[in-house]
């Protein structure tokens, strides 16, 4: 059966894609089959009722916050994730997604009214301080031109309300950890280190 929801130190994960515009050679994908003990493969995309039906009983024991984050870009199926936030959103939960920030890109087109309307947080991977650099560990299918898309997608995202930061992978290096900071700065986006898993 596939897993479209996961536990992970009582946090509600959702899984709703394998599809992925970027290549990154420091992702958990990269010789796992999932995280603890889920596999996160799946045959078959879920609709916001498959998620539903798989999301524990006894939501109030977990986490306040539920987070879009598996095994692809979350925003590849971006219908069942705003029809799953808007579930979250009347079970009195909160919501983030874990994004990397091209879903522009993907859609050819502006969609980041339903990013705002369906998380709470919206978490971009920043994950390098230019295109070069970038396009050389997450290799996107879009080329260099994703960085600026994905520094867009943030602002239009924050210009319209949203909770935006950033995040990089601590493994890019202190002096590139350093240019985000600064670019992050510039546009006044909070900015998180995180270890590499």
């Amino acid at each position: 059966m596939d897993n479209y929801v996961y536990i992970l130190n009582n946090k509600i994960y959702i899984n709703l894609t394998n599809r992925c515009s970027n290549n990154c050679d420091f992702c958990i994908r990269q010789g796992r089959k999932g995280m603890g003990n889920t596999t996160l493969w799946i045959a078959r995309e879920p609709t916001a009722a498959d998620v539903i039906e798989q999301l524990p009983l006894n939501l109030d024991d977990f986490d306040d916050e539920v987070v879009f984050c598996g095994f692809g870009e979350p925003t590849y199926n971006l219908e069942a994730l705003d029809e799953v936030a808007s579930y979250l959103h009347c079970v009195d939960k909160t919501t983030r997604i874990n994004t990397n920030g091209q879903t522009n890109l993907i859609y050819n087109g502006d969609v980041t009214d339903v990013i705002v309307t369906s998380c709470d947080t919206i978490n971009v991977s920043l994950n390098e301080c230019n295109a070069q650099k970038y396009q050389k560990h997450c290799r996107s299918c879009f080329g260099e031109r994703a960085f600026d898309a994905m520094l867009d997608f943030a602002q239009k995202c924050k210009e319209r309300g949203g909770n935006v930061i950033f995040s990089v992978v601590d493994s890019i290096g202190n002096d590139d950890i350093a240019e985000c900071r600064k670019l992050a700065k510039r546009l006044g986006i909070p900015l998180r280190i995180r270890n590499k898993e």
